[in-house]
């Protein structure tokens, strides 16, 4: 099966608007007021994104009660946790009905077992570079520490992929692979996503299917 494209880091409504043409099945606005892809207090999401997409708020040390109320003002479907988020806070906002990825720096020592606590209170892992940033590294880890993830949870997986990152590498194959998150490596600058580039993902990712 196919894993779904999600394309994140989206900023500016003419830019969503020709992302949205190719019908991605998440799209990801950054609420980080520290990222370079921060969508701004003045942000408003553009009416004409499809509703067959999910719109996915992505987070970073923020109190619930503030994920929920900008959740509600943008009609979001999902909301990301890419900091340092408990499991407690995972399950305030799990239990009001979004769906939660909660996001996870992996390197070749991660201990899979720290996801533990979080299986209950999150729908989806996200797997993503570790780096002392909050993500958006750019760079890819060794996907053959997946090989130790063996709970049943699907996971979106990130960190540096581009065109070229899977026509070198092709995809991990594992059970739990639900998705692709794509950011940087189909962006001209932080926030606005070049089109051609978002076209070529997600032909790779097909051809990649067909060949397995």
């Amino acid at each position: 099966m196919m894993p779904k494209i999600k394309i994140c880091g989206l900023k500016y409504p003419a830019n969503i608007r020709e992302v949205a043409v190719f019908e991605p099945d998440f799209m990801g606005f950054i609420f980080y007021p520290q990222s370079p892809r921060y969508v701004g207090p003045g942000f408003v999401m553009p009416a004409d994104v499809p509703a067959k997409t999910a719109r996915v708020g992505v987070f970073v040390n923020q109190q619930p009660e503030t994920i929920l109320q900008v959740a509600s003002a943008h009609k979001l479907t999902h909301i990301q946790l890419h900091g340092y988020e408990s499991p407690d806070d995972c399950y305030i906002l799990y239990k009001h009905g979004y769906s939660l990825i909660k996001a996870f720096g992996v390197d070749a020592a991660f201990n899979f077992d720290v996801l533990k606590p979080y299986l209950d209170v999150t729908d989806y892992f996200l797997f993503d570079t570790r780096s002392k940033q909050y993500g958006g590294s750019g760079r890819a880890f060794n996907w053959t520490v997946l090989e130790k993830y063996t709970w049943n949870k699907p996971f979106f997986l990130s960190g540096g992929l581009s065109p070229a990152l899977l026509k070198a590498n092709g995809l991990p194959r594992h059970p739990c692979l639900f998705a692709l998150d794509v950011n940087s490596g189909v962006e001209d600058e932080p926030g606005l996503k070049n089109t051609t580039q978002i076209q070529n993902f997600i032909h790779i990712v097909k051809n990649l299917l067909v060949h397995l």
